[in-house]
């Protein structure tokens, strides 16, 4: 169903007062698919839901909706429990669609949001997951069902519910839409609550480079589209919310080649004992932040901050990223970018594969003991592990102040060569390189202070970064890529011998 337009649309507004579910059946003009509605709640006028909540009743196998790259708002949703025949999914009249609690993950199939998503499942957390395919793919839907399934059959338990919406967050017709789909329905003398109890934010642009070049894209998506989320939000009272932020609004305090704690940036005036021990007074603002997508980050934890201090019923968590790699150990879902990765060990796997001849390194001449840059890195399990700790302090109100940020890091720095190391010795083969000249907007090292995320949540890291490396290959050899590398390395070996002209 595309742009909300169906056959033989309903002209009149009729409001209905719902309990149960009520099955309406369309028929798609472009698709010749049928797809079912669900209707939750009470007084949920037709004309406005037919257009936006159209949920298709095929087998999520069958399921491939075409990507945008654009932000469309086309809209294709699949409810269902993962390893459920959606055939058969209402046959004993049991479904109760406001029965469980769910967690809303914004951007929830891209790297970081289909670790987050998985984790979630796996922890018996029922989930939604928005996700419109600007920086993600379809099959990635279909890997997190096959993972969670697996996860249950070996732990002889029942697979969560995992609802999946092809739609753009910020389009605010279609998120009322779902809020209205998953408030509980009224009866006389109760108010209408919504299942879902918290969200996580994930929808974000996040290429330093590309954010230079399109400052307004960045703006327009990362700050705009928050505050037309948390305005939402506000009004359907889910106020659970964990933001996904970075270590870049650090700016250029990493310059000063010391941990990193979150005192170092607030959002209010605060008093605090540093690393050194001595007692320190922190101003709100930034120093140096060299990006417009730092600046967006900077902006999206200040705007929460502000909206728990006006209300103090909000419970926010900001986690600042510091650099995640690594894929889930069964190798089915991985960082896989659309258009041209920036991240370190994507670009690698690139050079692994035969896709770049070598890997650029920006910079040999920083002041670290190999010239090259240092960063945190973090396996991204753990980094989805971290959201799960904040989500259950945030629902049970252990939040400070309602709002809090949290590093999530490894606490240890890296050079960019001791990756390049690390995965050499997983392939055991040496990866081409050269030094590039310093790309803009670059810091020399960030490294975290994870003792808050330590004390507060519980939460700290279990993966090395040589597991990760492991990892990342092992999702080459699941999905067959390594058969590549081989042909590939075999060939440069001949180009350098000089048996091969290509």
């Amino acid at each position: 169903m595309h742009g909300g337009s169906v056959d033989n649309p309903v002209d009149d507004i009729f409001c209905l007062q719902l309990a149960i579910v009520n099955i309406v059946w369309v028929s798609a003009r472009a698709r010749r698919k049928w797809y079912y509605l669900e209707l939750r709640g009470s007084n949920v006028c037709i004309s406005r839901i037919l257009p936006h909540i159209c949920l298709s009743i095929m087998n999520p196998t069958m399921y491939s909706p075409a990507p945008s790259s654009s932000g469309s708002s086309t809209h294709h949703s699949i409810p269902s429990t993962p390893g459920t025949d959606l055939g058969t999914f209402f046959d004993d009249g049991q479904y109760q669609p406001n029965s469980d609690e769910y967690i809303l993950v914004t951007g929830g199939l891209g790297f970081i949001g289909s670790h987050t998503s998985l984790e979630l499942l796996k922890s018996s957390y029922n989930i939604i997951i928005v996700d419109d395919f600007s920086n993600s793919f379809d099959d990635v839907l279909s890997k997190i069902r096959t993972l969670a399934n697996r996860h249950f059959d070996e732990h002889d338990g029942n697979c969560p519910k995992l609802e999946f919406h092809n739609a753009n967050y910020q389009d605010e017709l279609f998120m009322r839409t779902l809020f209205e789909a998953h408030r509980a329905p009224r009866f006389r003398g109760q108010e209408k609550k919504s299942d879902i109890t918290g969200v996580i934010h994930f929808a974000a642009f996040k290429a330093v480079k590309e954010s230079i070049r399109e400052p307004l894209k960045y703006y327009q998506n990362n700050v705009g589209g928050l505050i037309k989320l948390l305005t939402l939000l506000d009004e359907y009272d889910i106020k659970s919310f964990i933001f996904s932020s970075s270590a870049v609004v650090y700016g250029s305090l990493a310059e000063k080649d010391e941990h990193l704690i979150e005192e170092h940036v607030v959002h209010q005036d605060e008093v605090f004992q540093d690393m050194d021990g001595k007692i320190r007074h922190s101003k709100p603002g930034c120093k140096g932040i060299t990006n417009p997508y730092g600046r967006t980050k900077f902006f999206g934890e200040a705007i929460l901050a502000d909206l728990a201090k006006s209300d103090p019923s909000w419970n926010i968590v900001g986690l600042r990223y510091f650099n995640p790699i690594g894929c889930d150990r069964s190798g089915l879902i991985g960082e896989d970018p659309r258009g041209t990765p920036s991240n370190l060990l994507p670009v690698i796997v690139k050079v692994i594969t035969g896709q770049y001849d070598e890997l650029a390194i920006y910079g040999g001449d920083w002041n670290t003991p190999d010239g090259t840059a240092i960063r945190d890195f973090i396996h991204v399990t753990d980094l989805a592990r971290g959201h799960l700790a904040a989500l259950a302090a945030a629902g049970d109100g252990r939040i400070p102040g309602g709002y809090r940020t949290y590093n999530l890091g490894a606490g240890a720095g890296y050079s960019v060569l001791n990756v390049v190391a690390a995965m050499e010795a997983v392939i055991q083969r040496d990866i081409p390189r050269r030094i590039v000249a310093k790309r803009e907007g670059d810091v020399q090292s960030s490294i975290a202070s994870a003792i808050r995320a330590k004390c507060e949540l519980g939460w700290e890291t279990k993966e090395s970064l040589e597991q990760a490396c492991r990892d990342v290959w092992n999702s080459l050899v699941v999905n067959g890529v390594h058969a590549i590398w081989i042909v590939c390395w075999e060939s440069r070996l001949m180009r350098m011998s000089g048996k091969c002209h290509m």
